[in-house]
């Protein structure tokens, strides 16, 4: 083979090699184009544009609803203040071993000095489980009422709340003048017992898990709030009188 031809041969295999590696390149970019855009799809597919999470549902509620009247069951329960058609009834739940019920008891006496019979302020029975000297001290309370001296009682418990023993509530009984036979023999009766009950029977039926706890005009509050927190909700009252 002479040099002429040699040439042109490894001029021909040279140009053979680069179409070939030419074609190569193209095919393997075109497949990578497709895998490419296939990966791309897939992506897409797994991961679109997530939905705006539900909001969580609110907490349940707990105790009545402020927004709600509720008709109160208070008979037989010892009242102060306006009669029986005063233009605002306040109700409330009370329990003598709870300090709350106890600091609350000066409020009370603001709202009854400063609206005087446009507001009744009633008292129901709710010894909480957890004070279990309270059953006691609601019986003597209750017995006192039997008599007509349950307020008298009733602020001498809360104003030594520390002491809240039988021995305590004999000797109110007999500075307050009482019945002696008829007060100890009521302070363990059946039937001051199922006041008691009936007063936390019907807290539960309105949903009152906690004290003290109030319903103005059947409309509830909670805690023992300022009185400017009363104030508001009975000069609402008052006026739609």
């Amino acid at each position: 083979m002479n040099s002429g031809n040699a040439v042109i041969i490894a001029a021909t295999l040279l140009g053979l090699s680069i179409l070939g590696g030419s074609y190569l390149v193209v095919g393997s970019l075109d497949r990578a184009s497709v895998e490419i855009a296939a990966l791309g799809s897939a992506l897409a597919k797994g991961q679109a544009a997530p939905q705006a999470a539900a909001a969580p549902a609110p907490p349940p509620r707990r105790g009545p609803d402020p927004a709600k009247a509720y008709t109160v069951n208070t008979q037989g329960s010892p009242a102060k203040g306006g009669p029986p058609d005063a233009a605002v009834t306040l109700v409330e739940f009370s329990d003598f071993q709870c300090p709350f019920c106890s600091r609350v008891t000066g409020t009370l006496d603001q709202i009854e000095k400063s609206y005087g019979e446009q507001v009744r302020i009633v008292f129901t029975h709710l010894p909480l489980r957890m004070h279990t000297r309270a059953p006691l001290a609601h019986a003597a309370a209750e017995a006192a009422n039997r008599q007509g001296k349950f307020w008298e009682m009733h602020d001498r418990i809360f104003a030594n709340q520390r002491d809240l023993t039988e021995a305590r509530y004999l000797e109110y009984a007999q500075e307050m003048g009482l019945d002696m036979d008829r007060f100890k023999k009521d302070l363990a009766s059946a039937s001051v017992k199922a006041k008691v009950d009936a007063d936390a029977a019907e807290a539960a039926r309105l949903g009152v898990t906690g004290t003290p706890g109030f319903f103005v005009n059947g409309y509830f509050l909670s805690g023992a709030k300022p009185f400017s927190e009363f104030k508001r909700v009975i000069d609402a009252q008052l006026a739609k009188s």
